[in-house]
């Protein structure tokens, strides 16, 4: 079960380490994806992350399930913003640091957007 879900119990869940998904990546992916966490931790003291088997995902509460959801491969990653959860996230994929730059903003405002 997962932590954003209604009945979380730690005793039953698999501790993957964020570390896992550095394995294996580009370094230049490496460094991108280790901005991108400390940005997205940087917003606030309410950001939640929960590392799952094939990708990171980032919530403000436990009410709402996602703001961002990042899924690392060996020469970019894929980048989903949610900014409503009535709405489908708008997906990118960051390959330079240029880009990744160009998407921190809107990750600013889905962080601030969504209740």
């Amino acid at each position: 079960m997962s932590k954003f879900g209604p009945y979380s119990d730690k005793s039953l869940q698999t501790t993957i380490p964020f570390e896992t998904h550095l394995e294996g990546l580009r370094e230049q992916t490496k460094t991108m994806l280790l901005s991108l966490r400390d940005f997205v931790t940087s917003l606030g003291n309410n950001v939640i992350e929960e590392v799952r088997p094939h990708r990171i995902v980032y919530a403000k509460s436990l009410t709402f399930r996602t703001f961002l959801d990042i899924q690392p491969k060996n020469e970019s990653l894929t980048i989903s913003v949610r900014k409503v959860r009535t709405e489908p996230p708008t997906v990118h994929i960051a390959k330079t640091e240029q880009e990744l730059e160009d998407i921190k903003y809107q990750i600013a405002e889905a962080y601030k957007t969504i209740r």
